[in-house]
């Protein structure tokens, strides 16, 4: 056996251990709920670079915030009229595969321009549907045990107006943003948006006060071109309607649909979500709200 197999023998070894100290942990922590999935468990401790102490604190953020918020993380059903009315007017899509830096990345775009169907807060949470029905899932199908060690976000803002900007609710963008900051379990990378338009330093100027400098460092606007895009999304990787050659938005549309209807169960099952005793949750966790 060469040294690079011995090499990743142990440290197959020591995941191994570190994964099963965490779930014990996590089983007996009544700041916690009752269950996790293993994948979505691994993804904290990758996310987290293998520190055990650090997965620790990244996951008592985690539930401590989702629990902090359940009108977005824990009170839902995808099958709604309000996730319908969500789903209906815009697409939240994990594309296929991974960046060749191991990236995830997901689209968001509006399929019908008309402002009143905007509802920022059932479209946040159908947001997270979303992403908690992907951290459990295999990132790349072709490599199920490929796991992303990074997420890319794509945001079309073609239709997009002031009129859409003044149905933000502030406390939904503020706890979008700190979830995303503090407790995602995989660490953004970079925040696309294409598509532009000639008035983007308005909408800029609205919501940058409630978005991290961090967060802020990851934008780039595509206002000339999509083209630009293709240097750090992969074509294959991106719907028809892009340029890319992963499919119609369409398919991609009705794989995620049919993925949250199998999920329906998980993401409503409070044992996964909700946290018994609050009031007996540490000082350290609350004290980062």
């Amino acid at each position: 056996m060469s040294t690079n197999d011995d090499s990743e023998s142990a440290n197959q070894l020591r995941r191994d251990h570190d994964l099963a100290e965490l779930l014990e942990w996590f089983q007996n922590n009544e700041n916690l709920p009752q269950e996790i999935e293993p994948l979505l468990l691994r993804r904290f401790y990758q996310c987290m670079y293998g520190n055990v102490e650090d997965t620790k604190q990244l996951i008592e953020v985690n539930y401590a915030l989702r629990n902090k918020h359940p009108h977005l993380f824990i009170q839902r059903d995808p099958l709604d009229a309000d996730s319908r009315r969500t789903f209906d007017y815009a697409d939240i899509l994990p594309l296929p595969g991974l960046t060749p830096d191991k990236y995830k990345v997901s689209l968001y775009c509006f399929r019908d321009f008309e402002p009143s169907k905007m509802h920022h807060t059932e479209d946040t949470r159908a947001f997270f549907m979303v992403t908690d029905c992907r951290f459990i899932t295999p990132d790349d199908a072709a490599h199920p045990e490929v796991l992303s060690v990074g997420e890319v976000q794509i945001f079309d803002m073609k239709g997009t107006t002031m009129r859409h900007i003044s149905r933000l609710t502030i406390s939904t963008l503020r706890a979008y943003v700190k979830f995303l900051q503090l407790a995602f379990p995989v660490r953004l990378k970079a925040i696309h948006m294409v598509n532009c338009p000639t008035y983007l330093d308005r909408i800029v100027s609205v919501v940058k006060p409630f978005i991290s400098e961090e967060v802020f460092k990851l934008i780039r606007f595509h206002t000339s071109s999509i083209d630009t895009l293709y240097s750090f999304v992969p074509r294959q990787m991106l719907p028809e309607e892009y340029g890319g050659l992963a499919g119609p938005l369409a398919t991609l549309r009705a794989q995620t649909q049919q993925d949250l209807a199998d999920k329906r169960e998980y993401l409503m099952n409070p044992n996964h979500w909700h946290v018994e005793k609050q009031e007996k949750r540490s000082g350290r966790s609350w004290k980062l709200f």
